[in-house]
């Protein structure tokens, strides 16, 4: 009796040939359910290269007709690639969503085409990517918003760029080839070529130049350096005695200017010159405590 394995041993080979089993079934599952070019299912595809594929658990596939897919392209799992608002609708003769060679779509993205979208080749994107070329539209003010016609306008991705993690495109944007656009960011409106684009809306951050090589860009970002000396070469005077912009009061309330620097103004309102310039005394710029019941 010694020999006999004991009842937790028992248990635990059990368990993990379960688990060989599950896993060898789910893998076999995933070969199955995997769109192919030579599978039914992607020969409904108005095109589907050779070597690409869309891996399983697909997500919302419909418009195949409508939709082209080129050869070594892949699409992760749970990604929904549809043409048209629903299954059934008639998109005219052409292609609507066109998907380059070699492409790869990270798992879980929409990709919801209308009009037209063009995806080109060697574009990669991170998980959780959004594209669309509809948007609704909110002209009438008095009907609800759902109900309303939506608004269509072309998406273009040039070949070789890189979309981040929850990347946004939205309809009309134009990207240009070889660009990187940041996780979380939303895209709308023209973006050049070899570039990276970040925020909400997206704005080039860097950009690439023969020459320098990849350098930082204060396009969209101007540094506080370059602020000021703007304000410096239109108000030079720190007595204010130029003719500099006044700082308008939703950026500076009066309640937090100092009585020093608005007794000494030479002019009704500071200028932003002065405010920056004019030295403020320590003692003035803190306040005394307020003392409550609970500190007494």
């Amino acid at each position: 009796m010694s020999g006999m394995p004991s009842l937790g041993s028992w248990r635990r080979w059990r368990r993990q040939a379960t688990a060989r089993v599950i896993h060898a079934a789910w893998r076999r599952i995933q070969q199955a359910g995997t769109i192919t070019a030579d599978t039914a299912a992607g020969r409904r595809f108005a095109a589907f290269g050779p070597g690409s594929l869309i891996a399983f658990p697909v997500g919302a596939v419909y418009g195949e007709q409508w939709i082209e897919i080129g050869d070594g392209t892949m699409l992760g799992e749970q990604v929904s690639v549809c043409a048209g608002m629903m299954p059934g609708y008639d998109l005219g003769p052409d292609s609507v969503l066109r998907i380059g060679d070699r492409c790869v779509i990270g798992r879980g993205s929409h990709i919801v085409a209308h009009h037209s979208i063009d995806i080109g080749d060697d574009v990669y994107t991170g998980p959780y990517v959004y594209i669309t070329d509809q948007n609704h539209s909110y002209a009438d003010p008095d009907l609800p918003i759902g109900r309303q016609w939506p608004v269509n306008a072309p998406v273009s991705i040039g070949a070789g760029t890189w979309l981040g993690t929850g990347v946004i495109v939205l309809p009309g944007a134009v990207i240009g080839r070889n660009v990187v656009v940041a996780a979380g960011s939303v895209v709308r409106g023209e973006i050049g070529d070899r570039c990276v684009v970040a925020g909400v809306p997206a704005r080039v951050i860097k950009g690439f130049d023969p020459e320098t090589g990849w350098t930082r860009s204060g396009s969209g970002y101007p540094s506080a350096e370059a602020v000021l000396s703007e304000v410096l070469a239109a108000d030079p005077s720190p007595s204010g005695s130029g003719s500099g912009p006044a700082l308008p009061e939703s950026v500076l309330p009066e309640s937090v200017l100092p009585e020093s620097v608005l007794a000494g103004s030479a002019v009704e309102e500071p200028s932003l010159a002065d405010l920056l310039l004019t030295a403020v005394p320590l003692e003035q710029s803190l306040r005394e405590p307020r003392l409550t019941d609970r500190d007494s």
